[in-house]
């Protein structure tokens, strides 16, 4: 029996330069339209939710514990968000029967939208896909009723970022209305 020697070239594996987003989509630039799945016979598009702002939170995957808890927290806060007119999405590249099982098993009361075929095609119109892991960034857009992003964060994506930014964002919002 020969004994066999393995090396192990380290030097091109990770992630190269262009498989993560250089850049999300920064306040002041039109928000991409999109029409994604909800459910197997239904779509959403952000055109259709024009004249109120919009909550958009791409998320890498269903089922994993910080989106779950990230999602939960944007649950609990949906009375907020509506005293605003805000409309909460949240998106990922799963599928739509993934998303309602997600949903129904953690009880969320927003839609999940589905960037699956053509799979985080609406992820990367605003720079939040990674390529290598074939998932969005962990991101949050707020965008005004007149489809410009108002507010947006990328974050690690093992953290929750929680919703101080998007309700600062949205009371910005309501604050330039009410000067007007």
């Amino acid at each position: 029996m020969s004994s066999k020697h393995y090396e192990y070239d380290y030097s091109d594996h990770g992630p190269k330069v262009d498989e993560y987003p250089e850049s999300h989509l920064e306040p002041g630039a039109e928000a991409p339209d999109f029409t994604l799945r909800t459910t197997p016979d239904q779509t959403v598009s952000l055109s259709e939710l024009r004249g109120n702002p919009v909550i958009l939170v791409f998320y890498p995957a269903d089922w994993s514990p910080v989106c779950g808890d990230e999602l939960a927290v944007y649950n609990e806060l949906l009375p907020e968000f509506r005293r605003h007119d805000a409309q909460l999405l949240g998106i990922s590249v799963d599928g739509v029967w993934s998303h309602d099982a997600f949903a129904a098993d953690r009880n969320f009361h927003f839609p999940l939208l589905s960037d699956f075929e053509p799979k985080g095609e609406v992820a990367r119109s605003y720079g939040v896909y990674r390529e290598r892991e074939g998932i969005s960034e962990r991101a949050i857009f707020v965008v005004d009723g007149d489809g410009i992003i108002t507010w947006s964060y990328l974050s690690p994506v093992g953290i929750n970022p929680g919703a101080d930014g998007i309700l600062t964002a949205l009371e910005s919002l309501t604050s330039d209305v009410e000067a007007q």
